[in-house]
């Protein structure tokens, strides 16, 4: 089953155990991948709609932050419960520490030097931990074991 069946799945299953917050959260996500589909005039494949996920992701961090900033706890609450849902249906995350090793062994392999080379490192780094690890902290630990 992929990730665009699944997400179909768990919407007939918000409707009937009348799981509200989900059921919107789950079918915002559904019209976002419509519209991509109506877009590039093909299917998606689990690659985009885990973009598209890691995208909607993204959004509801950026408005956490917003709405805490203007003391909106409520509207806050509201997006943190979307993240989690949301985050149910990311691949399992790599831990830090493993992350870490991996960048350490593509640097050596790539024989990087400094922060020049951060886009070469990054250009390995990112496909491989794809869904599986947020770009920012990727990119912090390559400046980071890189010396930026």
């Amino acid at each position: 089953m992929n990730l665009k069946q699944k997400l179909l799945e768990d919407i007939k299953g918000a409707m009937k155990s009348r799981d509200t917050l989900k059921l919107e959260t789950l079918r915002l996500l559904s019209s976002e991948i419509k519209n991509k589909e109506i877009d590039h005039r093909r299917e998606l494949t689990d690659d985009e709609v885990l973009s598209l996920l890691t995208t909607q992701i993204k959004k509801r961090k950026e408005a956490i932050s917003m709405f805490e900033q203007g003391g909106r706890t409520d509207l806050k609450e509201k997006e943190q419960k979307e993240l989690v849902i949301l985050g149910l249906y990311l691949p399992e995350q790599v831990s830090e520490e493993a992350l870490r090793r991996r960048v350490k062994e593509i640097i050596k392999g790539l024989e990087a030097q400094g922060p020049k080379d951060l886009g070469k490192v990054m250009k390995v780094v990112l496909p491989e931990f794809k869904g599986k690890a947020d770009g920012s902290l990727i990119k912090n630990l390559v400046s980071e074991l890189l010396g930026s």
